[in-house]
């Protein structure tokens, strides 16, 4: 692979069924085109996911990165780990926090992932809620009423449930107007909602910022819906090959499927192929 200067370049991508594979495992290939971006071009690399600071932790730590801020909460924060310290955090207006208990009347069977800057609530939390802050072994606070949840520095909220239930509340929720919240689909289980114009990419841009890095020199890679703003955001905006026919349609760069490496793919025609 080429030893050229890369270090006007920033990389961001997706964690799971991006930088991982469907069994969560990262793929030797991503990790050792990674290295060689970092260590050897001199480039930036970092991730960005739905994850809070904890939960991204150990996808961070085992990439040789240098410390380069990753964006958390799907945008709603950016955060430097060689700091410990959040850079950027924006938390979700008073009047989307009320909007989330307006649905949540509505719609009485939904389970309410709600991540702030530092703590897990959940509330209705039934199966989906615990299946999610078990797989990642996080602390959570359980709540049995709204009332019971603070309503400040929301970063995101996760609403959970059947996919019948799931597509009940997306319908809802994008018929209203002005409702100050940026909604996106992270599966079929799963709908979520931050700070109107908080997404991946916003928080990708204050880390290139940081850098002076130039928009033509940025990319992205994900896999999914919630990745949707952050490649739009970008000059080099790439998807995984398994990824829906959407994304597909606003990549620039078409990446193996995540079993096989795509972040590896992504890397490599940047090192090689493409113009500096």
């Amino acid at each position: 692979m080429s030893h050229k200067d890369l270090s006007n370049w920033l990389v961001v991508s997706d964690i799971d069924g991006t930088l991982n594979n469907k069994l969560r495992h990262l793929p030797k290939r991503n990790f050792e085109a990674i290295k060689h971006f970092v260590l050897k071009c001199n480039g930036h690399f970092t991730l960005a996911s739905g994850r809070n600071v904890e939960s991204m932790r150990k996808h961070y730590n085992r990439l040789p990165i240098k410390g380069t801020p990753a964006v958390v909460l799907n945008g709603a924060g950016v955060y430097d780990y060689s700091q410990e310290k959040m850079l950027h955090f924006t938390p979700i207006n008073q009047k989307a926090v009320d909007l989330v208990f307006e649905i949540y009347e509505r719609f009485p069977m939904l389970e309410i992932e709600i991540l702030t800057d530092k703590v897990i609530y959940t509330l209705n939390a039934k199966i989906f809620a615990p299946c999610m802050v078990l797989a990642d072994k996080l602390h959570c606070v359980n709540c049995n009423s709204p009332d019971e949840v603070p309503r400040e520095n929301w970063g995101k909220v996760i609403f959970l449930g059947v996919p019948p239930l799931i597509s009940a509340v997306k319908k809802y929720a994008l018929s209203l107007e002005n409702t100050g919240a940026n909604f996106m689909s992270s599966s079929i289980c799963s709908f979520e909602m931050l700070n109107e114009g908080v997404h991946k990419g916003s928080a990708l841009m204050k880390i290139a910022e940081m850098y002076n890095i130039d928009h033509e020199h940025t990319a992205a890679i994900g896999d999914y819906f919630n990745d949707y703003d952050m490649l739009k955001t970008v000059g080099l905006p790439a998807c995984c090959g398994q990824a829906p026919k959407a994304m597909h349609e606003i990549a620039k760069f078409h990446a193996c499927h995540c079993n096989q490496g795509a972040v590896a793919d992504l890397l490599e025609y940047i090192m090689n192929d493409c113009k500096e």
